[in-house]
């Protein structure tokens, strides 16, 4: 289990307990990204909870890669700490890998129930469509947080980005190693404040899909 965390006083506590709660992660390891907001001085004070804390902003993708070099479980799941994916979850999430079926599980808030704002909706909808036309995959959410995977493949694939480019890359290696991405519909709540992904990101994610498509 990891957590990227940046400026997430008031949610950070209720995402530990709901994980907490749900009883199937073997570590939680969060990650603070330089927050500025009194998380890190509470992520400092929490038991039960393994931490890392960057000495300056570096993005979401150096937390999760930050993250990995320390996760010793079999199965890595990524948390974003802002509420707007339920730990409920996490049972039908890795009931396919603990079935042997896939390596890989993707929570898809497409085939699920999810609340988008608009905005964030058709951006990803794009970004999927892009991905499933130069890797000939059919996934349905491909910047979905909720990325379930066995953690020796994870840091199999080598990651590099900092930023939220992580998503594209990662989905991209899995797919170039031809590796089956079982979808699971998940709910999904997305608030209307906090950090979004905008056009400079999105433009990144572009440019990381084809990248990722034509780097050997």
């Amino acid at each position: 289990m990891i957590i990227p965390v940046y400026n997430e006083k008031n949610d950070i506590e209720t995402i530990i307990t709901d994980v907490e709660k749900v009883g199937l992660a073997r570590e939680i390891v969060v990650v603070d990204d330089f927050s500025v907001d009194g998380t890190r001085d509470f992520l400092k004070r929490r038991k039960g909870i393994k931490t890392i804390f960057h000495e300056k902003n570096r993005g979401k993708g150096a937390a999760i890669r930050s993250g990995l070099q320390i996760a010793s479980g079999d199965i890595v799941i990524i948390q974003d700490a802002d509420l707007e994916y339920s730990p409920k979850q996490y049972p039908q999430l890795i009931k396919p890998i603990k079935e042997k079926r896939t390596n890989v599980v993707y929570g898809s808030r497409i085939l699920g129930k999810g609340s988008f704002l608009k905005s964030s909706y058709f951006a990803n909808r794009f970004l999927t469509f892009l991905t499933n036309v130069l890797f000939g995959s059919h996934i349905s959410d491909m910047e979905t947080c909720y990325k379930v995977i066995k953690t020796d493949l994870l840091r199999d694939l080598h990651l590099i980005s900092s930023h939220f480019e992580i998503e594209p890359e990662i989905t991209c290696k899995i797919l170039k190693r031809r590796e089956k991405i079982v979808e699971i519909p998940i709910s999904y709540t997305g608030r209307k404040k906090g950090k979004k992904i905008g056009v400079k990101d999105g433009i990144q994610a572009i440019w990381s899909l084809i990248k990722w498509k034509f780097k050997k």
